[in-house]
């Protein structure tokens, strides 16, 4: 069964805050949906850190992860 989280994040183009459900069987996976608001392209990169959160970075196509 997949496990989904809702987080929060911040558009990287317009700056508008966006509902999402990540999937916890993503970590360390990097994909590509677009913003809800302006259709750009929002690049996702999940990971967890030392106390096994989920964490969601987000970054715009001409960011480096």
């Amino acid at each position: 069964m997949n496990q989904l989280t809702e987080r929060t994040i911040e558009c990287p183009y317009c700056g508008e805050a966006i509902d999402i459900l990540i999937d916890a069987s993503d970590l360390n996976e990097q994909y590509i949906e677009d913003c809800q608001v302006c259709c750009k392209p929002i690049n996702f990169l999940v990971s967890h850190n030392v106390d096994d959160e989920l964490i969601v970075n987000v970054y715009g196509e001409d960011e480096a992860y």
